[in-house]
């Protein structure tokens, strides 16, 4: 288990089969493996995902080993999406969170959001 306020990530590349190409985005997927807290104290290094790696395609962000995420965190996980929606080309999806997560978006009706 992660420190109470830690927080890395790591990349997996794959691609979708042609068949599954239905946009202009490609066939390119990133899955980022999220892992510890995404609170105040790591929200900079949650920005830097984007920051420091420029991404084409399909972006798959897994919060399954994501234990809580606060405000600030909350806030950091929304400047991710918006950037990439700004940037074109991208599309980032939340998947496979934890209930407690969970429970933070329906709490700040931003369950559809994430999930779309």
């Amino acid at each position: 288990m992660a420190q109470p306020n830690s927080f890395h990530y790591e990349f997996e590349y794959s691609e979708l089969d042609k068949s599954q190409d239905l946009d202009s985005r490609g066939t390119k997927v990133t899955k980022v493996k999220c892992h510890g807290n995404i609170v105040a104290e790591t929200r900079h290094t949650v920005e830097e995902i984007f920051k420091n790696t420029p991404f084409q395609g399909h972006i798959i962000m897994d919060l399954s080993d994501v234990g809580y995420i606060d405000s600030a965190g909350l806030g950091a996980l929304m400047r991710l999406k918006l950037s990439a929606i700004k940037q074109g080309g991208t599309d980032v999806k939340f998947v496979e969170m934890t209930p407690r997560v969970l429970q933070l978006l329906k709490l700040s009706n931003l369950t559809d959001w994430f999930a779309a």
